[in-house]
């Protein structure tokens, strides 16, 4: 059986998460990879068949997608010409995570294709979503990859085709321990706006992992260091909690550690405000902003204790196993 599994190459999460899929369907079927989009920090230890630039979201400095970078930096005349020239005949299946360019090809030539990713459960009828209602978001999330069939990832199973987050490897081997510091991967704010937040509370140590800047540096009380998965892994095996994003993979690893959490969802993007509501339900505090009136929630937080216990089971080998039967010819 020869599949095509495409992968989501804006941010880090899908990449992530292809780094445990991408050996268990190499033992299983004739595998070719396809990576498309910008941003990410994560690269994959495997023979990329294509990388593509696809249609990514660029992300801003100010808390969330820059529309207008994403806009100048679209080229819709090369992603359908990316579309018409993937030979996507020659593959029996299509997975894929939250990639267009492959899904449009598959619809186009009828080829199975079923999303295996988060945005899949986000989508469902059944997860939670905002109460102010996003139709652009709805209308991206629908349309950007459209597939025949799909198996989601949630932070909880809302349905009979939503499993349980797949946690890394890298996350299921780490010792989780308590020290002082705090743990911050916020990718949507530039570095001025962090340390001009942070420093304001001055009484804990802060790690800032940013994407917009090359080297480490200190000031006061915070440290910002380059992204960098060695050194985010051993921030967060030993932090006291941490702030991030409300993505679907930091969140749920945090809550797979039994980390402390706190989310910021990033502006323009509807995913992100549909995971905020679920990590509501759970208990989970929600920031609107990076503002100084957020202050005093940050440091009600950071005075309370916060135990969230999950089942996170390593079911993924399962979970594909139960994809393939459905399309083995």
């Amino acid at each position: 059986m020869k599949v095509l599994y495409a992968i989501q190459g804006t941010g880090n999460g899908h990449l992530s998460r292809a780094r445990d899929i991408v050996p268990i369907l190499q033992k299983k079927v004739d595998l070719d990879l396809l990576v498309s989009g910008v941003q990410a920090d994560v690269k994959l230890p495997f023979k990329i068949t294509y990388q593509l630039k696809g249609w990514s979201f660029i992300f801003g400095k100010k808390g969330g997608v820059d529309l207008l970078k994403t806009y100048k930096n679209s080229d819709f005349r090369k992603f359908r010409k990316e579309i018409n020239q993937l030979q996507i005949e020659q593959y029996d299946l299509v997975i894929n995570d939250f990639e267009p360019v492959s899904a449009w090809a598959a619809k186009l030539h009828k080829i199975p294709c079923i999303s295996l990713s988060h945005q899949a459960a986000v989508k469902a009828k059944e997860s939670p979503k905002p109460k102010e209602r996003d139709r652009l978001g709805e209308r991206i999330l629908k349309h950007y990859a459209p597939t025949t069939d799909y198996i989601g990832f949630h932070f909880k199973k809302y349905n009979a085709n939503i499993y349980t987050p797949v946690i890394r490897g890298q996350i299921r081997s780490l010792q989780p321990t308590v020290k002082s510091h705090y743990t911050v991967y916020l990718p949507a704010y530039g570095d001025d706006k962090l340390i001009e937040f942070f420093k304001q509370l001055p009484n804990t140590q802060w790690h800032i992992f940013s994407k917009h800047t090359k080297n480490a540096y200190t000031v006061k009380n915070l440290q910002i260091t380059p992204v960098n998965n060695k050194a985010f892994l051993k921030s967060f095996e030993s932090c006291s909690g941490i702030i991030c994003g409300a993505g679907f993979e930091t969140p749920a690893e945090a809550l797979f550690l039994q980390k402390k959490l706190l989310v910021i969802p990033m502006k323009n993007q509807y995913e992100q405000q549909c995971n905020a509501a679920a990590l509501q339900q759970l208990q989970v505090p929600v920031l609107k902003k990076l503002k100084k009136k957020a202050l005093p929630i940050v440091q009600q937080w950071l005075e309370q204790k916060q135990k969230l216990t999950v089942e996170y089971p390593n079911q993924t080998e399962q979970i594909i196993d139960t994809l393939l039967k459905k399309y083995q010819k």
